[in-house]
């Protein structure tokens, strides 16, 4: 897949791309709706023999227009991962700016669909383009004025709610992972590098790797989950705590630390890359009146762990 990074004003000619087929939305998570959208693109491309593209945005524009530091479901790295593995040829990387905000919507539509030999654009049914949002995909065919097609995806639905970058954002907030991972169509992820940190763990018969998110990851709400660590390509179980380790710590840090315990693993892994994988939520974070019921009480989420993660159903 051809990854290319566009920032406003652009030259499509300048491209030298052949004729397309579109899929256009922000897809923070590529979850199975934006799946949908996409493997629709790669369909109509296939019938009328053009090629797959897709085109996303990067910042999120409410850093932008609201100048709000968001967290990512996927951050970029992982979205172009994602979206390379649905198939598609071109990615489209398009830096949102004020200037590209400012666009009107036929000026959207003439340089970056237009302008780029997009012969049919392929989005959700709430799909905005333009400054405010004022372009949606049903004034499209107006602004195309019959130079490509186009075709609205409508809403994924599962257990009839809709299937959203929003509604997930929402479970990780509450550490509904295994919900989340239906959703996304694969187990939610986050990589990150391991870190020292106050080693206590294995002062009581658990020692942990504390894993640092390398980007703007949404970390699960505070609590025990059920995991799987991937090391040099080996995935192996663990238990992980999301939180602040209020037994031993008064005060809060600014951000939740990562430790995950694995099971049968002795080996030294500092400075490693790793990717943590959420399979469910054991239980809230908590403090205990001292370190026996700390470990009384960890010994039974690895055994709730274990139980978990050796089921048929996790994969």
């Amino acid at each position: 897949m051809d990854t290319i990074y566009l920032k406003h004003p652009i030259d499509g000619r300048t491209l030298n791309r052949n004729r397309t087929v579109m899929a256009l939305g922000y897809f923070d998570g590529v979850h199975i709706g934006h799946q949908t959208v996409i493997k629709k693109a790669k369909e109509i491309a296939a019938s009328i023999g053009a090629s797959t593209s897709v085109m996303t945005f990067h910042p999120h524009p409410k850093e932008v227009l609201r100048k709000t530091k968001m967290n990512y479901i996927t951050p970029l790295s992982d979205k172009i991962t994602k979206i390379e593995r649905l198939g598609v040829d071109t990615l489209y990387v398009v830096k949102f700016t004020p200037s590209f905000a400012s666009l009107t919507p036929q000026q959207f539509v003439d340089d970056y669909l237009i302008g780029l030999h997009v012969v049919h654009a392929v989005a959700g049914f709430d799909f905005t383009y333009g400054s405010l949002g004022k372009g949606t995909m049903e004034t499209l065919p107006f602004h195309a004025r019959n130079r490509l097609d186009s075709t609205i995806v409508e809403k994924y639905e599962e257990n009839n709610e809709k299937v959203s970058s929003s509604k997930i954002r929402q479970l990780l907030e509450v550490g509904d992972v295994l919900h989340v991972s239906e959703l996304l169509g694969e187990t939610y992820s986050l990589k990150g590098i391991v870190i020292d940190g106050e080693k206590r763990g294995r002062t009581i018969g658990f020692p942990t790797a504390n894993v640092k998110p390398i980007e703007r990851y949404i970390i699960p709400r505070t609590g025990v989950y059920a995991v799987k660590l991937t090391i040099n390509n080996e995935q192996y179980d663990g238990v992980c705590n999301v939180g602040y380790k209020p037994t031993f710590h008064d005060e809060l840090e600014t951000a939740p630390s990562i430790e995950v315990h694995l099971f049968h693993f002795n080996q030294d892994i500092y400075g490693l890359e790793v990717e943590v994988y959420w399979y469910w939520r054991i239980r809230s974070e908590q403090k205990f009146s001292s370190v026996d019921d700390l470990i009384k009480q960890i010994t039974l989420d690895k055994e709730e762990a274990i139980t978990f993660l050796t089921s048929k159903s996790v994969k």
